[in-house]
Order: structure tokens, then C-alpha cells, then sequence
């Protein structure tokens, strides 16, 4: 994958061209003592995997320590929280993902924080995308075959998800609006629940998690009829997109960001963009970041707020759909 800046949604300026590492870099001593990078999700989880090989290139590239913290609790919002109540001086950084910075304020009805006042935004850091999948034993070679099948069920068609208010739930609700189609979801209590209940044929579809699903592909356990990203994922080159399967307005990508406590130096944020821009610059990250089914990025402040800002409204209107909550 060739590395560049670039915004994620259809809405925004849709692709550009990397920056120089000292375009957006300032005059400052930072960091002088060790940063902390605090993950709001358990360790061993793709969050955590990615934000661990970029702290290790910044340690490389910047001359200090960055340590990796697990804070996890209430959907990534205990962690965030932390993050708000540090000093903004630079060495407390979030490694945030859609959820806590685009969805969780419209699943639950009070948070301690806000994702849009409460942070100061450096970089976008990773992107992945979902993937629409069936069990190989599936009538459906196709989405429009697939939403063509779901119609004729008397009863509706059952797709599941690792639990309540998670993208995969979100997505599934989503796509049953787009194709016009009677769908339930049905949680389970993790990947390891709802991947087998697909597999048996228990539930017809899931919208997941595009590198929890890649064992799955390769070994033919499920069919992969779709991608929710704008273009062909690099991984699946021949599985189409949401949108030439015939699914207009299906861009779904998840996503990281960090972010620091409100009030952090501009100097601060500037240079911390610049040198996420060169670490995503590294074929060798780009390649470390596709084996784990994400794709490296990197974005300055601005645009980093206003992509954050910009899928803020359509996971409104997502949540909104599925009626879910978390509280």
C-alpha cells in the first residue's frame, strides 16, 4: 500500500498526498521524559497489537521512552477518562478508536467525558474495514443474490455480533435499512461465540471485523461477499466493495486516533503528526499493519478532529437505527 494522508469518508477530500516529516513539526523539546500511551481495551486485541508497533517506532524515531497502559472498563470510556483528567503536557496520550471518540456518546446516556471539547487531536493512526460474510454452505455467491434470498424468508434473516452497540451489531442494522430487508441481530458474548453460530449456519450473516474474519476466509470456513471500505481492501483484492455489490451509502471503516488532554501545545501535536506521517511512511509498518488486517495513516490535528467530527453524524443516525444502548 502506498502510505498517504487521507480522510476515510465520501464526504470529505478523498485522498492526499503524505507531508514531509518537518511540515508540521515546530520548535519543541518534547518529549523529555517517558510518554504513556494509555489503550482503553484489553491487551492481545487489534487496538492494542497496533498501538504497541507504533509506540515502538516512536520510542525509535523520537529518543524516549513510550510505554503502553491498559485501562479498560465501560467500552473503552474509563480509559478516555483517565486521558481527560492528565496533565496536557504531552506524556499522556489516548490511543482512541471510532467508539470512543464517534459512537459511545449516543450509546450511553451519560459519559464523563466528550470526545469533541475534552481532547486536543494529533493523527489518525489505523484503519480497518468490515466484511460482509456468509457460511460457505449459503445459496447467496453475492450480496444482491443474498438480499434477494433474505426477502423470500418468511421469518427474517438473523445476523450476529460480539455483542450490543458494536460496529458489527451497528453495520448489521445498517445493511438491513440499505437492502430493504427483515433482519435480528442476535448478540453473543464474543467473536468466539458468533463466529462458530455463522459458520453452522445458526445465524445467515455478520458484518465483522475484516482481520478477525481472514483466518475464516482463507481456510473456505466462511464466504466473503463484500467489503465496507470505499475501495478494494488490499488483502481481498477480488471481494468487492459495499458499493459496486450494489449497497449505496455503506462506508463503514473502524479506526484509531491519538489524542491528548485538552489544552496539550500545539509544538506538541504538530510534531507527534509528523512523526506518525514518517512511521506510516515505513514499508515495513505498512506491511507489519496489513498482516494484522489494518492499514497505516496518518493526518494532521485538523483533519484528524474534523474525520472524528464528520463520523460523529453518521453513527448518530446509525445508533439511532438500531435503537441500541449501552446503560
Amino acid at each position: 500500500m502506498t502510505s498517504r494522508r487521507h480522510f476515510l469518508h465520501a464526504g470529505l477530500a478523498g485522498s492526499m498526498v503524505a507531508a514531509s516529516p518537518t511540515l508540521w513539526a515546530q520548535a519543541t523539546a518534547w518529549p523529555e521524559s517517558t510518554v504513556k500511551i494509555i489503550v482503553p481495551f484489553t491487551a492481545g486485541g487489534a487496538s492494542d497489537i497496533l498501538t504497541r508497533a507504533i509506540a515502538e517506532r516512536l520510542q525509535a524515531r523520537l529518543g524516549q521512552n513510550f510505554v503502553v497502559e491498559n485501562k479498560t472498563g465501560a467500552g473503552g470510556n474509563i480509559g478516555m477518562e483517565a486521558v481527560k483528567a492528565a496533565a496536557p503536557d504531552g506524556l499522556t496520550i489516548a490511543s482512541a478508536t471510532i467508539g470512543t471518540l464517534s459512537i459511545n456518546q449516543f450509546l450511553f446516556s451519560k459519559m464523563n467525558y466528550d470526545p469533541a471539547q475534552d481532547f486536543a487531536y494529533a493523527s489518525m493512526i489505523w484503519e480497518n474495514c468490515n466484511v460482509f460474510v456468509v457460511a460457505p454452505q449459503h445459496p447467496a455467491k453475492n450480496v444482491q443474490e443474498f438480499i434477494a434470498w433474505a426477502r423470500k424468508q418468511t421469518k427474517g434473516v438473523f445476523f450476529g455480533s460480539a455483542g450490543v452497540g458494536t460496529t458489527p451489531h451497528l453495520a448489521g442494522d445498517l445493511f438491513k435499512v440499505r437492502a430493504g430487508i427483515t433482519a435480528t441481530h442476535v448478540p453473543y458474548r464474543g467473536a468466539a461465540q458468533s463466529m462458530p453460530a455463522l459458520m453452522a449456519g445458526d445465524t445467515d450473516f455478520a458484518i465483522d471485523n475484516i482481520a478477525s474474519y481472514m483466518p475464516l476466509i482463507k481456510a473456505g470456513k466462511v464466504r466473503a461477499l463484500a467489503v465496507t471500505a470505499g475501495d478494494r481492501w488490499p488483502t481481498l483484492p477480488d471481494v468487492p466493495t459495499m458499493q459496486e455489490a450494489g449497497v449505496k451509502n455503506f462506508l463503514i471503516t473502524s479506526w484509531g486516533a491519538f489524542v491528548l488532554p485538552k489544552g496539550t501545545p500545539t509544538p506538541i501535536l504538530n510534531k507527534l503528526s509528523a512523526a506518525i506521517t514518517a512511521i506510516a511512511a515505513e514499508p515495513a509498518m505498512q506491511q507489519r499493519f496489513l498482516d494484522t488486517g489494518a492499514r497505516t495513516i496518518a493526518t494532521t490535528p485538523a483533519e484528524t478532529y474534523a474525520f472524528a467530527e464528520k463520523e460523529r453524524v453518521k453513527w448518530k443516525e446509525v445508533v439511532q437505527i438500531s435503537g441500541a444502548k449501552m446503560d
